[in-house]
């Protein structure tokens, strides 16, 4: 593990009996649609269903050292983060974004340098109504992700820890 790069596997390794880091495995339902497949950060979380307005307030913001986890209900019927959404979160320093739903413009989002996990990609935008909650627990994936915790996402997987890992 080197320059802050974490592993899921390693770190599954590392920490399986380890009650204080509190390692949760997500069931792997996510296929990767970012220029960036490895990213990790500090969870800042958004509740919405077929209305993305929040994630664009959520990007708009400095995003340093974070990932955007949005439970969209895992709705397929629109898509709740575009090219346009993700040039803002490349722009604000988010890391990444995992969405349990649908994410649209998936050859664009591939070139940007920013994560991106998504269920599916679908060509149709959603409402803009403002509708949602921010920075609350959500549960998908057979996880739970809590604001303020830590996610890692590579090629095997996606994980959640109480906390930032230390390098050994």
């Amino acid at each position: 593990m080197t320059s802050s790069i974490w592993h899921t596997t390693d770190l599954c390794d590392r920490f399986e009996n380890n009650v204080e880091i509190g390692i949760q495995v997500a069931s792997p339902i996510f296929r990767d649609f970012g220029g960036k497949r490895n990213f990790s950060g500090e969870i800042v979380t958004l509740k919405i269903f077929e209305d993305n307005s929040l994630v664009r307030m959520a990007l708009d913001k400095s995003g340093a050292g974070k990932v955007l986890v949005i439970d969209g209900g895992g709705s397929l019927r629109c898509a709740l983060l575009g090219d346009q959404l993700g040039l803002l979160a490349q722009k604000n320093g988010w890391q990444g974004v995992i969405v349990y739903g649908c994410v649209r413009d998936s050859d664009m989002l591939t070139t940007m340098d920013i994560g991106v996990r998504a269920l599916a990609a679908h060509p149709k935008r959603s409402m803009k109504k403002g509708i949602g909650e921010q920075n609350i627990s959500v549960r998908f994936a057979d996880v739970t992700f809590t604001p303020g915790q830590w996610v890692c996402v590579d090629g095997d997987g996606v994980i959640v820890l109480k906390e930032k890992p230390t390098q050994n």
